[in-house]
């Protein structure tokens, strides 16, 4: 027993409590932070913390999925085209890339540089997902489709892409395949669009976690305080979300996804940032997140102003993640304390 509680066992469960209240919160995928959390607490390789991070998830998310199935309506038809091209190329990529690569530190190096991009991908694509909401609100909302006709072939695709970039990096599943989901079929509902991507992030997760394992083995050590410590975590996150001013957490996770990918580069080397460790810029990467932090609410207001809104106020970021018609209105609309919602946003 001794030799599970050390000082990594609980660095994890605490990153990974954190981890999970952020997922419970937002509802964002689980490895886009994550797997940086654990790559920077330095408690194994890349390769053996995407490996214990994939399993991991393999294990929360079909709870939720299985919530999802039941009361949250998932699009069947399009979860299926989904698993149907994301399932073999996450079972696929975890080989190509070890194949690709020579040495196990080479694997390492080029892990850590494909995850930085990976989240400067999901970075941008949750960025623009709030773009997409904020036209939609603007617009008066699209007109709802539960069942829209699928386009089979974009659909594959779109899985194909999430498997290799999940079954590579463990990033992708919650941010860059929903993302596609909102711009193919808008008329779904954000209930269901969540319950279908999770429907189909379980197989893909799956596949990626077997794939991995049976290259890189399984690390136990890291495994089970990831689990002990996110799943109180997604609870507790889950539970306290409509209390919490959910727009500056989404705000601050583009924020930590674009220097976590940074820093991911730079650590491995990537030739605009240095040559590894021994060349790190923390000071840079640092500038960027206080350099985001100061113009993202001026560029975000003048997209706002691009669709005939005001640069600020109403309506909040999280109206815009549920994308409905009449959410100007509800921003206005004061709560029982006479405090608008904008305001608590």
């Amino acid at each position: 027993m001794g030799s599970w509680l050390t000082s990594d066992f609980f660095s994890i469960v605490a990153a990974a409590f954190v981890v999970g209240t952020i997922v419970g919160l937002t509802g964002m995928g689980g490895g886009a932070l994550m797997t940086p959390a654990l790559i920077f607490l330095g408690v194994g390789g890349a390769s053996t913390v995407v490996t214990a991070d994939l399993t991991a998830a393999a294990i929360y998310k079909s709870g939720g999925a299985i919530t999802h199935a039941r009361a949250g309506k998932p699009n069947w038809e399009l979860a299926r085209w989904l698993i149907l091209g994301s399932v073999p190329f996450a079972l696929l990529g975890p080989w190509l890339l070890h194949h690709s690569v020579g040495s196990s530190a080479d694997l390492d190096t080029k892990l850590k540089e494909y995850i930085g991009f990976a989240l400067l991908l999901a970075a941008a694509t949750y960025a623009l997902r709030l773009v997409i909401n904020l036209r939609r609100v603007s617009s008066g909302g699209d007109t709802a489709d539960p069942n829209p006709p699928i386009r089979p072939l974009v659909t594959v695709a779109v899985g194909a892409l999430g498997g290799l970039l999940v079954g590579i990096t463990s990033v992708g599943s919650g941010s860059v395949i929903m993302i596609a989901l909102v711009m193919l079929y808008p008329g779904l509902s954000a209930l269901r669009l969540v319950g279908t991507d999770l429907v189909q992030a379980v197989p893909l997760v799956i596949a990626a976690a077997i794939s991995n394992i049976a290259l890189n083995g399984l690390d136990w050590h890291i495994l089970i305080p990831l689990v002990i410590g996110s799943t109180p975590g997604s609870i507790l996150g889950s539970r306290i979300a409509p209390r919490v001013p959910q727009s500056f957490i989404r705000r601050g996770i583009v924020v930590v996804l674009t220097m976590s990918g940074l820093a991911l580069l730079d650590k491995a080397g990537w030739a605009p940032l240095g040559s590894g460790d021994d060349q790190t810029h923390p000071v840079l990467i640092a500038m960027v997140g206080v350099a985001m932090i100061v113009v993202m609410p001026f560029v975000w207001g003048l997209v706002r102003r691009t669709q005939g809104l005001p640069m600020y106020g109403a309506p909040t970021v999280a109206e815009l993640e549920r994308g409905r018609p009449g959410a100007e209105a509800a921003a206005r609309t004061p709560e029982p304390d006479g405090e608008p919602r904008a305001l608590r946003h």
